[in-house]
């Protein structure tokens, strides 16, 4: 069976339409490549100018003279190592308790088939359809008086946990991940006496790296980047995460170190990205075929 493309085997066959291919090629990887990744150039170079130099017309590319006093002023000045760790305590929070409680939910939806799991499943899908922001004031009503025990979570990491378990899409993820796995799989460990715990330990969730990895990454960066709802749970500014922290903090402090603050709250998360990059992607592409 042929594959049909935009230049054919012959023209590529021919040293002139090699040459126009490669070099639309690469001027097309050069403008994505440009597009990308100047603005994170333009946001790294930009705390290493003076304050002058960045508020400068026509902008420079290149600083004038590399300072880079302005990341260590911010690592100071703003007190980045105790809001990173902050924001580090809540992620990986709100990241355990969302795979431990999605996970489960998404097995039970999708092996255990429980009475009204239909229903279910419908009604928390139903919850994707309503607006974040109507949902800000029920959670801190909430929160600031828990139901039945009548306690405040506020400036409490919990705050920031409890909430990131009703995710929907990320069940609904895993959920659809968990339908393709084979029945005979699960029928084979029955049969070896593995119960419903024991089959979701050993054998589902060895299966499901790679979509496990993709709510993982989903929840830690959902946290990481989240503004309104820790500014709204964390009064006490030494618990404020650090996204909260540089919109707090930036009223009396120089652009250069303001920018430079936002480049190293943003390193953790790149750095998350390209380490697992591979699992992201393979996590993503399974979902989309079946067996």
């Amino acid at each position: 069976m042929s594959t049909r493309t935009l230049v054919s085997p012959a023209a590529l066959a021919r040293p002139r339409g090699r040459a126009v291919y490669w070099t639309v090629f690469t001027a097309v990887l050069a403008l994505f490549v440009i597009a990308f990744l100047f603005p994170v150039y333009w946001m790294v170079t930009g705390a290493m100018k003076s304050p002058d130099e960045v508020a400068k017309t026509p902008p420079t590319l290149v600083p004038e003279q590399w300072r880079f006093s302005g990341y260590t002023d911010a690592w100071d000045l703003m007190q980045l190592p105790q809001h990173l760790w902050n924001t580090v305590v809540q992620a990986a929070g709100a990241w355990l308790f969302q795979l431990v409680f999605c996970t489960a939910a998404a097995y039970a939806l999708s092996k255990l088939r429980p009475a009204f799991g239909k229903v279910i499943l419908g009604g928390i899908l139903a919850t994707l359809m309503v607006p974040a922001q109507a949902l800000v004031v029920p959670k801190y009503l909430t929160v600031a008086d828990l139901p039945l025990i009548h306690t405040s979570l506020l400036n409490d990491p919990l705050a920031i946990w409890l909430p990131a378990v009703a995710n929907a899409f990320n069940l609904y993820l895993l959920k659809r991940f968990f339908d393709q796995i084979p029945r005979d799989v699960l029928e084979a460990a029955e049969i070896d006496g593995a119960g419903k715990l024991r089959t979701l330990w050993s054998i589902v969730l060895p299966m499901s790296r790679p979509v496990l990895g993709v709510v993982s990454i989903f929840a830690l960066v959902a946290v990481w980047q989240d503004f309104l709802w820790p500014l709204m749970v964390f009064s006490d500014t030494g618990k404020q995460p650090i996204s909260v922290a540089l919109v707090q903090l930036s009223q009396n402090i120089q652009l250069t170190v303001l920018i430079a603050a936002m480049v190293i709250a943003s390193i953790p998360m790149v750095a998350l990205f390209l380490l697992f990059q591979r699992h992201i992607i393979a996590g993503i592409s399974a979902g989309s075929t079946k067996g």
